[in-house]
């Protein structure tokens, strides 16, 4: 298989991902499961993917839809990227196992049909603001608030293009 088809292989769709997470629990594996616009790729998240990674033996990664960050307000130029050459790109990690496209404003609907266990997301969050949560926690799981790499964000990136 070439490597191009590896990397596309792990892009799911929600029904496909069920029948792998089955195939992964029946091995007694554990799934970490975060989620963002990942617009632009940058130290910031690679720590957060580095650190959910370590905490499972599985990595689901949720990228919001183009019409799901048009939504979230963050900019009438946004996403920069487009959904399918974001989750190529997430895909492309070695860190990562798994990624599905979803066009909810949350991925709560990914996360209780999935139930994985550990949810992860960025230090600016709280557990009360984090989709999904509450169900993970319910099932067993656990929620898991990374610290943010100050400095790094998509946002001050595209200013700091715009403004040079």
């Amino acid at each position: 298989m070439k490597r191009t088809e590896v990397i596309q292989n792990k892009i799911y769709t929600l029904e496909s991902l069920e029948k792998q997470l089955a195939s992964w629990r029946v091995l007694g594996k554990t799934v970490a499961f975060t989620n963002g616009c990942f617009d632009i790729l940058h130290q910031g998240h690679i720590f957060s993917l580095s650190q959910a990674a370590q905490e499972a033996d599985y990595l689901i990664v949720a990228i919001n839809s183009d019409d799901s960050v048009k939504r979230l307000g963050k900019g009438d130029n946004r996403p920069i990227n487009d959904e399918h050459s974001r989750a190529l790109l997430m895909a492309s990690l070695a860190i990562v196992d798994a990624v599905i496209i979803f066009n909810e404003d949350t991925p709560r609907e990914v996360i209780c049909r999935i139930l994985p266990d550990l949810l992860v997301k960025g230090g600016d969050y709280t557990i009360e603001q984090i989709a999904g949560a509450k169900e993970v926690i319910a099932n067993g799981g656990r929620v898991v608030i990374n610290k943010i790499v100050e400095g790094f964000s998509t946002s001050n990136i595209i200013n700091k293009i715009l403004h040079k």
